[in-house]
């Protein structure tokens, strides 16, 4: 009795410290409820969306670097839920993540508080609901992690800073659209581009002629490439999800699915209103939507109608993804935003490549990585893992290569069931290592890939096939650091990540319609020390289910 007395005097001086350490930076309060409730986008008939606090979109969180943000969540729906914080980065703390394999859903009729902290973090991010096809509702809203006032910003302040949320959008319900994935059917293309919630020629901002103003635009949609342009303006790209970048101009930029970034533009032109348009990519048919840009005092109409970016041009896009640099003389979240190393200089410790598929499995279509289509368990695997139960997950499942190597032709689709096997994978992975991964896509379509937990460094990427002699085109000096990677049809991509985040960790990909049916997966950054300096306890609110209900709370039951 006494040595238990004093494991839990000790866990009580352990839980003390960790939040007298949180409790260093400002908390932020959020009370959050969400329900169904009629939403018009495109102005026809009412279909059934996903409020929160009776908005769509939902309300915008705006901190400042390492603010703990505490949100309650009230579920309203008759169904579970769980909302997903892209790019938050969770530090030691992938209990607070949102996804199905840390979290269990949040019952009809009860609640839910995130604890979580903006650790080391600037930048445009964006909030959504991770379950189901709950996506396809509405419920995601921004996340602005603005810099601490003592951290210089490598540009003057802006006049003002405005949100440009967009994504492609169906005027079906999620309900059907999930239902028909189910029943093995393909999804038709979406029927609209939103911006901010709204229908084509909605949405309005007004600005001030002569000042200069920040757009922090995300592309919350569901599976469009969206190229974005301000009608007779340029854009200058100054942040990529909390990356500093250099200051190039543009006139339109490709957004892909799940990524964000931000721009500066003057308002330098004659005084009247102008198109802000939007355009779906790589589309056998193209998306067209468009805000309205009015300067203050103008009147008159809207000047006409931009033309659309050649939906197909690959090159336009490589040589843009390719532009995006860091600006190595900003700061970031902290002076010195790459701290005592740089990640061109360390020895890459595993090579993890991953190639996207399409399939069947049972006659229906399936999606996978390196021939695997994953499916969700019982229990989340987080939890599992954590209190030692077997039997939930498949630890390796997921190899380190595609089956065949890629020669550059097209991967086998035809079909048959031996295609593609499903199951719960997680690929293993070791704290402190360095890795490189690369994504290879032979198929014909855009990827977006998005790793939660981590910021990673694209070091390259170019049409064909990967090969070793690839890393001799590396970007080892100023590659930009994100977490969402786009990978362009038949290309490749490579990212380096330093695995310093303790956790279960969703990578996916941002075509929620492929992540539905598969293409997903987690990885386990592991330590055998069990030490909260590497990775917070499990929540005392954290929410039991399945095999997991009754654990005991108690931590390293492993």
């Amino acid at each position: 009795m006494a040595a238990a007395a004093k494991v839990v005097v000790t866990l009580a001086c352990v839980f003390s410290l960790v939040l007298s350490a949180q409790a260093e930076a400002p908390y932020r309060f959020f009370d959050w409820e969400v329900t169904y409730g009629d939403v018009n986008p495109l102005g026809g008939v009412p279909q059934q969306g996903i409020l929160i606090n009776g908005q769509f979109p939902g309300p915008e969180i705006d901190c400042q670097t390492n603010d703990n943000l505490v949100i309650n969540v009230r579920n309203r729906l008759p169904e579970p839920f769980l909302l997903s914080w892209n790019g938050i980065q969770q530090r030691k703390n992938s209990w607070q993540d949102g996804v199905s394999g840390t979290n269990c859903p949040i019952p009809p009729g009860q609640n839910y508080t995130y604890h979580m902290q903006a650790k080391d973090q600037i930048g445009s991010f964006f909030y959504f609901p991770s379950l189901a096809f709950h996506k396809a509702a509405g419920g995601f809203g921004a996340i602005r992690v603005n810099s601490r006032p003592r951290i210089p910003v490598p540009f003057p302040p802006p006049a003002d800073e405005f949100t440009v949320l967009i994504g492609d959008w169906y005027n079906t319900t999620h309900k059907a659209l999930q239902a028909m994935l189910d029943d093995g059917k393909r999804l038709p293309p979406p029927a609209a581009i939103l911006i901010n919630g709204k229908g084509p020629g909605r949405a309005n901002f007004t600005v001030e002629q002569g000042k200069t103003y920040r757009l922090r635009i995300s592309n919350v949609g569901l599976r469009s490439t969206l190229n974005f342009m301000i009608q007779g303006h340029n854009v200058t790209l100054v942040e990529v999800e909390g990356t500093h970048t250099v200051q190039n101009a543009y006139t339109s930029l490709d957004v892909h699915a799940g990524q964000s970034l931000s721009v500066l533009f003057t308002a330098d032109r004659p005084a009247r209103g102008y198109h802000i348009a939007v355009s779906s990519r790589f589309t056998n048919r193209t998306l067209n939507s468009t805000a309205v840009l009015r300067y203050a005092g103008s009147t008159g109409s809207v000047s006409t109608p931009m033309r659309a970016v050649n939906r197909s041009d690959v090159d336009f896009s490589l040589n843009q993804a390719r532009s995006i640099r860091t600006n190595l003389t900003a700061s970031g979240p902290r002076p010195n935003p790459q701290g005592s190393y740089h990640y061109g200089s360390i020895n890459v410790s595993r090579t993890i490549r991953l190639a996207n598929s399409a399939g069947h499995v049972g006659g229906k279509p399936r999606y996978g990585v390196n021939g695997v289509s994953f499916v969700d368990a019982d229990t989340p695997l987080k939890l599992a893992d954590y209190y030692n139960i077997s039997g939930v997950f498949r630890m390796g499942g997921i190899p380190d290569a595609p089956a065949k190597a890629h020669d550059g032709a097209a991967q086998n689709d035809t079909g048959s069931d031996a295609a593609l096997k499903k199951a719960t994978a997680v690929m293993d992975s070791d704290h402190r290592s360095f890795v490189e991964v690369v994504f290879e896509n032979s198929e014909d379509g855009v990827q977006s890939w998005h790793l939660d937990g981590y910021s990673v460094f694209v070091v390259g990427m170019d049409k064909g096939a990967w090969s070793e002699e690839s890393r001799k085109g590396y970007n080892l000096v100023d590659a930009v650091a994100r977490c969402t990677v786009q990978v362009y049809p038949r290309s490749w991509a490579a990212i380096f990540i330093a695995l310093d985040n303790v956790g279960m960790w969703n990578l996916r990909s941002e075509d929620w319609v492929r992540r539905y049916l598969g293409q997903q997966f987690y990885l386990r950054v592991y330590t055998p020390t069990h030490s909260f300096r590497d990775e917070l306890p499990v929540p005392t609110n954290a929410l039991l289910c399945g095999r997991a209900t009754n654990s005991s709370r108690l931590p390293f039951s492993q």
